[in-house]
């Protein structure tokens, strides 16, 4: 073969070879670049939006603290009576069963009190009666019956009524105008950076959101022994719910271009 065309033939393979490679690197370079973009050009804004809410639930646990001797049966039933009064009460008043909990019961025994000042020797721990504690948790849905409630667990036998707190039902409504309102703001402040900065805005490379759950204020517990031979009529009490803060904050990473 002539030494001419061997030399033209090897030109054009190493040529083609060089292409080959080319394309290839030039292929995975922008494969990379649209699967990973690099952290070197893209950058970060944040920003927050705030919403008010009214609440519109009221939440409070009602307990039946019942004490008496030995017989533990008897404080059982006595226990259970006033328990199921309070639960059947909630039911009329428009509470639906799923927003009625027993969150917890227990019998503790009492101990006879020694008094071992002075020297004296006390005799091993004698149980002289029993304590049961019921306390089940009621959540009131309907406001404008929150304070009838409250006040009726009392009269159906509740001794102690505490944790009074409230909730907006619809968090998500309210927790959706914070959202626009911080998306919205975190654009103009991408808009200002590019503009000082002297670049283009490419594409939006990732969202994160946060939110802040509010605080619940939850009142000491309220506790006021009743007898049986006492039944006064009690007023309603008036619950004043506030209103609550709902805060979001949005982080915005785009591409620089």
């Amino acid at each position: 073969m002539n030494i001419n065309i061997k030399n033209t033939l090897g030109i054009a393979l190493i040529l083609a070879a060089v292409g080959i490679v080319g394309s290839l690197a030039s292929l995975a370079n922008s494969y990379s670049r649209s699967v990973e973009p690099s952290t070197f050009r893209s950058f970060t804004v944040s920003a927050e939006g705030e919403a008010i809410g009214i609440p519109d639930v009221a939440l409070f646990s009602a307990g039946v603290i019942t004490e008496g001797g030995k017989n533990i049966a008897d404080l059982q039933a006595e226990n259970t009576r006033k328990t199921n009064d309070i639960i059947a009460f909630a039911k009329e008043s428009g509470v639906e069963e799923k927003d009625i909990k027993t969150i917890s019961y227990s019998i503790s025994p009492r101990y006879e009190a020694c008094n071992n000042r002075f020297g004296r020797i006390c005799p091993p721990p004698r149980i002289i009666g029993y304590t049961i504690n019921s306390v089940i948790e009621i959540r009131v849905r309907d406001f404008a019956k929150a304070g009838d409630i409250l006040s009726g667990v009392v009269d159906k036998g509740a001794n102690t009524v505490s944790g009074l707190s409230f909730e907006i039902d619809n968090q998500d409504a309210v927790l959706k105008i914070a959202r626009d309102e911080a998306i919205a703001e975190a654009k103009v402040k991408a808009q200002e950076i590019a503009a000082s900065a002297g670049f283009r805005i490419g594409r939006l490379l990732s969202i994160q959101e946060s939110h802040m759950t509010p605080f619940q204020f939850r009142a000491e517990p309220m506790r006021e022994m009743m007898t049986d031979a006492v039944a006064v009529p009690r007023p309603a009490v008036t619950i004043e719910p506030g209103s609550q803060e709902l805060s979001v904050s949005i982080t915005l990473t785009y591409e620089i271009r």
